[in-house]
């Protein structure tokens, strides 16, 4: 459900100190050494903040209006204030309060959202959860086996300075950021339970391997060589070829596509695996707490929207979407599917550069070149077998078929617009980001002719174990604007001046998000505290209150040169997944929903984005002349 956003340019190839200097070290941070660099200043972290009950309602009020009629908000706003006024907020706000300043929580929403937004939820993690990127393409290993040896290579240093938590700490404007998330991105795994799933963690040095998964078959590759030595990216790359090779032409029973079902069922299902065979318990004890899965799939996407659709979901097979997957093509492509349970993006971002990163640059010690003799010593991949019963291989039919016709439903589009990019928005000395999010707004009200109820996520790590906000990027002044822009007989001036009021509005907006100042975490953490027998505040009754939270756009940034796309589907059943990132020349968005007229959106955010430039271009050049 939840997605998010990379408001960061993460650091990829930094390299570690184990002795931070002291000019380092932020005002009011005291380092632990006893913690390793990455985890220095965790302790130092501030806690989430509790925001004040009268900004909320404020806010709240403020971000609802561009929404409703002049008779829905008047009737809402009494509500509001109602609620504001009452002893039992008061009361709510206190008790909120008090769980936020209990030495024993080091963040008072952290258990709750990740319950309710992850682990609680029951719907298939794809295409309701997991995340995707598509990395760019690398014209040296075109060949598959060459393109995944060399994906882990680069990978391994990565997770050596994470599991020994030598990882430089991230930082927004010099003060660090929450990297307690780190721990699961390597050897850990999501599990089916009822009524709430459950992740683990799994020591990386009893379990140095990981997992390929080739027509729907599951292999284990030990990382180190017989001798104790770490695989170069030759003697990896024998072994992927030795996995292909023995997985063959024939398909077999695809196991992984159970990680695809409701996570009820699939909690039944893996207890019957587990029960029909020991077998099947040391196979996926062997799958779940490998380094990381590579997915070898036997195609070769070739268009944005057939690539980033087989990143995203795959044919539903030859996967294992309760972990982090490495994925690999025939054609040499790759990318990466994130299990976002335990955390968000910018982790993931991080890693995907670092990789990238490292072998574009030649910053990657690959080891010996090939020769005749490499990898003879090494064993063959073991594979990791299933024995199935009737009950199990109903199990498996069934997910196949829920997840062809879940997906079946859904389509992509992806907009790789070229028009311009940031160095454009910069010349005007708009923010990228609330230009970006303007566009989507007149996209919608092309579209639509009213505004969309927009998410935009916002990452609060800069608070002890914080995840995200939302920024609610519908305003009043986006509306002004988006129905400026459709008047033809209002002027290029006007337009522009309403568009810079937009972004100012977005960027407020945005910095409140990311202090932990936003409406949503406030609203939802107040409501649990409501005890048994206690009634629901009437605001969270109130129609809308439930119509200003349907996030009919679900939307994210996240950009970087080594990717080449990304996304995640919708959020509502009448909404848009709308992942977007900003190039110095170019803006792509990825576009998922149920096929709601998906490559109309598609064609309005195209034709908005080219209405702002020239919308600028021509008031700015109306102002030099009046200057004249």
């Amino acid at each position: 459900m939840l997605k998010f956003s990379s408001r960061l340019a993460p650091r990829s190839l930094r390299s570690p100190s184990s002795v931070p200097k002291e000019s380092d070290i932020p005002e009011g941070y005291v380092v632990d050494p006893t913690a390793g660099n990455m985890l220095r200043f965790q302790d130092s972290l501030p806690r989430l903040p509790v925001p004040a009950l009268s900004s909320t309602v404020h806010k709240y009020l403020e971000t609802i209006r561009p929404l409703l009629t002049d008779a829905e908000y008047t009737k809402s706003q009494a509500t509001a204030q109602e609620f504001l006024k009452s002893s039992q907020a008061a009361e709510l706000q206190k008790r909120l309060e008090a769980r936020a300043a209990d030495p024993s929580i080091k963040n008072w929403l952290a258990d709750w959202w990740n319950d309710a937004a992850y682990m609680g939820y029951r719907d298939p993690v794809v295409v309701y959860v997991s995340y995707f990127y598509v990395h760019l393409d690398d014209p040296r290993r075109r060949d598959p086996a060459k393109r995944a040896a060399s994906l882990i290579k680069a990978m391994l240093p990565f997770r050596e300075i994470t599991e020994s938590k030598q990882l430089e700490p991230e930082k927004v404007r010099g003060m660090p950021l929450c990297m307690d998330s780190y721990k699961w991105l390597f050897h850990a795994c999501r599990y089916p339970t009822k009524p709430s799933d459950t992740a683990k963690k799994f020591d990386p040095k009893a379990h140095n391997h990981v997992v390929f998964v080739r027509k729907n078959k599951f292999y284990e590759v030990l990382l180190t060589t017989p001798e104790g030595h770490e695989l170069s990216e030759a003697e990896l790359e024998v072994q992927v070829e030795r996995v292909i090779k023995m997985a063959g032409e024939e398909t077999g029973a695809p196991v992984g596509a159970l990680t695809a079902e409701n996570r009820d069922i699939w909690t039944d299902a893996r207890s019957a695996l587990i029960a029909s065979s020991p077998v099947n318990q040391k196979s996926l004890e062997r799958i779940e707490s490998s380094v990381i899965i590579v997915c070898l799939d036997d195609t070769a996407p070739v268009l944005r929207e057939d690539i980033s659709w087989s990143c995203w979901v795959g044919d539903g097979r030859n996967r294992f979407y309760d972990k982090h997957q490495l994925l690999v093509f025939d054609n040499g492509r790759s990318g990466f599917l994130g299990e976002h349970s335990c955390m968000d993006g910018t982790p993931t971002l991080r890693l995907n550069e670092f990789i990238l990163a490292s072998l574009a640059h030649n910053k990657v010690d690959l080891g010996a070149p090939r020769s005749s003799s490499t990898g003879a010593n090494l064993p063959q991949p073991a594979e990791l077998k299933f024995e199935l019963d009737a009950t199990c291989k109903k199990y498996i039919n069934d997910a196949c078929q829920h997840f062809d016709e879940l997906v079946g439903q859904h389509d992509m589009q992806v907009l790789h617009y070229e028009g311009y990019g940031k160095d454009l928005m910069k010349k005007f000395k708009a923010s990228p980001d609330a230009w970006a999010q303007l566009v989507k707004q007149l996209a919608f009200h092309k579209m639509f002719n009213r505004p969309g109820v927009t998410y935009e996520s916002c990452q609060t790590r800069k608070y002890q174990q914080g995840r995200t906000e939302v920024i609610r990027s519908a305003s009043s002044e986006s509306k002004e604007w988006a129905e400026a822009m459709l008047n033809p007989e209002e002027s290029d001036e006007r337009r522009a001046v309403l568009f810079r009021r937009a972004v100012v509005r977005h960027l407020q907006y945005a910095a409140w998000a990311a202090d932990g100042q936003g409406v949503d975490r406030h609203l939802f953490g107040l409501k649990k505290m409501v005890r048994d027998g206690e009634s629901v505040p009437d605001i969270y009754s109130d129609p809308t209150f439930s119509k200003t939270n349907h996030w009919e756009l679900s939307t994210s940034q996240l950009s970087s040169k080594y990717l080449d796309g990304w996304g995640y589907g919708e959020v509502v059943t009448d909404g848009y997944g709308l992942s977007y990132s900003i190039d110095d020349h170019y803006i792509r968005w990825t576009i998922t929903s149920l096929k709601r007229d998906t490559a109309e959106l598609k064609h309005y955010l195209a034709e908005a984005a080219t209405e702002t430039r020239f919308m600028m271009e021509r008031a700015a050049a109306a102002e030099r002349q009046a200057k004249l």
